[in-house]
């Protein structure tokens, strides 16, 4: 057993079954060195990468009850979205399909024991908007996934920073954020508003950082990879 878990971590980096089973099926190594740096398991096309994940998500689950999790937005996860909704919605059916990926059948996983934490939000956008990714989240997670609310750390733009009275369209009636605001004196009454907003906005997104290292961090965090390469905003210039 020893010999087999020594394996098994320094073929993935992990004590997954489900990345194993792929990784052998895919016929490759998960990285050729020297000049790959990170391992990568290839798979035929974007559904199966979406079933992949899904599959690793459920068996991480498994193992960690009460952990905290961190899932994208957009086109990236769709089909990651699909595979996790049809295996908890038709677990005992699904079961040798399951199993022969690496997951026990036995131990359906407990999603309302986790904690979610939003990664990102378009700015100043209304969380109402189906194009927000507050929205998404609570239309594919929080309620297609069954995460608790009571326990997701949410991106609400209606709540963050506005002072008492004020809405998104009062402090930004153009929708639109003026960045150099945060070098530069403010010349109106209405920059000065917003100057404010904005020190507020750093402020929360600090504490909003500092909540998630008191949680111990994010076990499982699954990042959308855009055209761009970027992960999470992180784009360049950014």
């Amino acid at each position: 057993m020893t010999n087999n878990k020594k394996i098994s971590e320094s073929t993935t980096g992990t004590n997954s079954k489900v990345e194993e089973i792929f990784l052998s099926a895919s016929g490759e190594k998960l990285c050729y060195s020297p000049a790959e740096k990170v391992g990568v398991i290839v798979v035929d096309n974007f559904p199966m990468l979406g079933k992949l994940t899904a599959l690793r998500f459920l068996e991480w689950v498994q193992k960690n009850s009460g952990g905290v999790v961190s899932l994208p937005t957009g086109k990236t996860p769709e089909h990651f979205i699909k595979w996790v909704t049809q295996f908890i919605d038709h677990w005992s059916e699904k079961a040798k399909e399951l199993e022969a990926a690496g997951v026990d059948p036995s131990a359906k996983p407990d999603i309302s024991s986790l904690r979610f934490v939003q990664i990102d939000e378009f700015y100043p956008i209304n969380p109402d908007q189906q194009n927000s990714f507050f929205h998404y989240v609570n239309k594919f997670y929080i309620h297609g996934f069954g995460f608790d609310e009571k326990k997701a750390m949410l991106i609400d733009c209606n709540r963050i920073a506005l002072p008492h009275g004020k809405k998104l369209e009062d402090v930004w009636p153009e929708n639109k954020v003026d960045m150099t605001l945060r070098f530069r004196q403010a010349k109106t009454a209405q920059e000065r508003l917003q100057q404010n907003v904005l020190e507020n906005i750093d402020q929360w997104c600090s504490e909003y950082e500092e909540k998630i290292r008191q949680m111990g961090g994010i076990g499982f965090f699954l990042g959308g990879i855009g055209p761009d390469g970027h992960i999470g905003f992180n784009i360049r210039g950014s």
